[in-house]
């Protein structure tokens, strides 16, 4: 068996324990802590390392080697702690791209490919040269090797002198780059978190939606090679910030749900061209906002502008012991048949992967 296929072999090992352990690692996060650039480093500690095995006649220990009968073998020594009785695990890392963690999250989840919308899927034609070739149009005549060809001429002919380099292509000389003319899908997306930051949202519920998010960001970017990712916070005002402030801001003031929906609309109009842009705005929150003038605000902005204009809307609702859970319930009142807004309630970390599949699961 070559080398190429013994790793062929351990990566499919590996892809199946991560598939299979599928939803341990999108609730701890440990491969999400080791990122670099499209990489991800995860740890294995279930895989045995490959090791030397003595048989019985090569064993070492008392009673051979070196030493004399009646010599000591040495002082006991102090140790800590009781005797354990299981074996120790030996910790393996197996780096593997994102785009490869996209795909067994998929075939763990079944999920669909998604089918960008309408006019945003747009086609373009690309002339990519492909090769030499001995007839073509004149302007395509690749001369570098039709110098190549006249030497290689002199040289096998016995005509070429260096003391006279001068090299003269004749017809059978000439060579022409070759074309041809590839359609390629154009597509281009933007994913637009919001996420309420006031008090009642812990540190808890923001690795909660740290750790989904990663998810759905990787299952989207292997539909679509051009996305960006923009970070709305809110509490009774909103503002765009980065993705590191994005997860680690906290503050004590209300909620007004609203301002997240404004700022986010604004983006998309300055920015996003809704008929060239497939648009996902995914807005998490433990369900308290101010009042329900403003609930009835945030409804009225999704049935205006959103579901008419975005990819699919969709709402998590991360469970907090200080939320109340109630915008949840009034989405699904207004919208109770409306494909185009996904809500998912996360319990806890072990929700994540169910949750994923109510966002991703319509491929839309």
């Amino acid at each position: 068996m070559s080398i190429k296929e013994d790793q062929s072999r351990f990566r499919n090992i590996i892809k199946g324990k991560i598939k299979a352990d599928l939803r341990k690692y999108v609730s701890q996060g440990e491969m999400i802590g080791k990122r670099e650039n499209e990489y991800v480093k995860i740890p294995l500690p279930s895989i045995d390392i490959p090791n030397f095995r003595y048989g019985p006649k090569q064993k070492g220990g008392v009673g051979q080697g070196e030493g004399k009968p009646g010599e000591g073998v040495g002082e006991p020594g102090e140790g800590e702690g009781q005797a354990g009785s299981e074996a120790g695990q030996h910790m393996l890392e197996a780096e593997m791209s994102v785009d490869e963690l996209a795909e067994i999250l998929g075939e763990k989840l079944e999920l669909p490919k998604i089918q960008p919308k309408g006019s945003k899927n747009i086609e373009t034609q690309k002339t990519r040269y492909s090769g030499i070739a001995p007839v073509g149009p004149e302007g395509l005549r690749h001369f570098k090797t039709v110098y190549k060809q006249a030497l290689k001429r002199y040289i096998t002919s016995g005509t070429y002198d260096p003391k006279d380099p001068r090299i003269v292509p004749i017809r059978r000389d000439f060579r022409y780059r070759t074309f041809k003319t590839v359609t390629k899908p154009q597509t281009k997306a933007v994913i637009i978190y919001m996420m309420d930051v006031s008090g009642s949202m812990g540190d808890e519920q923001k690795e909660i939606v740290r750790l989904e998010s990663f998810w759905i960001n990787a299952w989207l970017r292997k539909h679509y090679k051009g996305l960006e990712t923009r970070f709305i916070i809110h509490d009774a005002a909103a503002k765009e910030v980065d993705e590191n402030t994005f997860f680690r801001t906290s503050e004590s003031g209300g909620t007004l749900i609203s301002s997240a929906y404004k700022l986010c609309m604004e983006m998309i109009q300055a920015e996003y061209n809704t008929d060239e842009w497939n648009v996902y705005p995914f807005h998490f929150s433990d369900g308290d906002n101010w009042s329900g003038e403003d609930t009835r605000l945030c409804v009225q902005l999704l049935k205006e502008f959103f579901l008419p204009n975005v990819n699919v809307f969709c709402y998590g609702q991360v469970e907090s012991k200080y939320g109340s859970g109630q915008f949840l319930k009034d989405l699904q009142k207004e919208f109770p048949e409306d494909d185009r807004i996904i809500t998912s309630q996360i319990e806890n970390r072990d929700k994540i992967l169910d949750s994923i599949k109510d966002f991703l699961g319509k491929g839309k």
